[in-house]
């Protein structure tokens, strides 16, 4: 049933961003040298490496470590990158990682392929047995500002709770949190 409303939902959306995606394109490859999308090597279920797709909101010489890494950030914003990445439309291509079956709506936020300490603990505590998600658990408690266990610990909660009603209150919970843009590196 997850796969289902996983795919429908990917479908819906996909249709309706698909014009406003085609104007960020236009826009990334006029404002930035480089390609519009920057494709990540992240862990997905059973620790299975795949390549997810994101709007590039970082500079090609960016280096490849979680934003919350990087000494200055914001110095390697492309001039949409902020506005990208404050209303989380950088996310949007995930979509079609949805549609392939390698992520889905909601779940927890899939690991870079360099985060070995969260990669190590999702694994200690069974975490990654889940398809990794859009949204999830730990992004609706606090996004980028939890510390890594902190994060894992709201992983292992919702691997205890999930329910098809619990993802709708996380995909209501994730709008509120956009909207708001709380969390977010930039």
């Amino acid at each position: 049933m997850k796969r289902i409303f996983d795919f429908g939902m990917a479908c819906m959306a996909l249709t309706l961003f698909c014009i406003p995606m085609l104007v960020f394109v236009v826009l990334i490859r006029m404002t930035s040298p480089g390609p519009a999308l920057y494709w990540s090597e992240r862990v997905g279920q059973g620790n299975r490496m795949f390549r997810m797709p994101k709007f590039r909101s970082m500079r090609v010489d960016t280096p490849a470590v979680a934003t919350h890494l990087l000494a200055t950030p914001s110095a390697y914003l492309t001039p949409l990158g902020k506005f990208l990445r404050k209303t989380s439309l950088d996310e949007l291509p995930q979509l079609w990682s949805i549609l392939m079956g390698d992520m889905s709506v909601v779940g927890p936020r899939p690991a870079l392929f360099n985060q070995d300490d969260l990669i190590a603990l999702r694994t200690a505590h069974g975490v990654h047995v889940l398809v990794p998600g859009l949204t999830g658990w730990a992004q609706v408690n606090g996004r980028d500002d939890l510390p890594i266990r902190e994060k894992v610990a709201y992983d292992v909660e919702y691997l205890k709770l999930r329910s098809f009603a619990f993802d709708l209150s996380i995909i209501w919970k994730t709008v509120i949190q956009v909207l708001s843009s709380r969390g977010v590196a930039h």
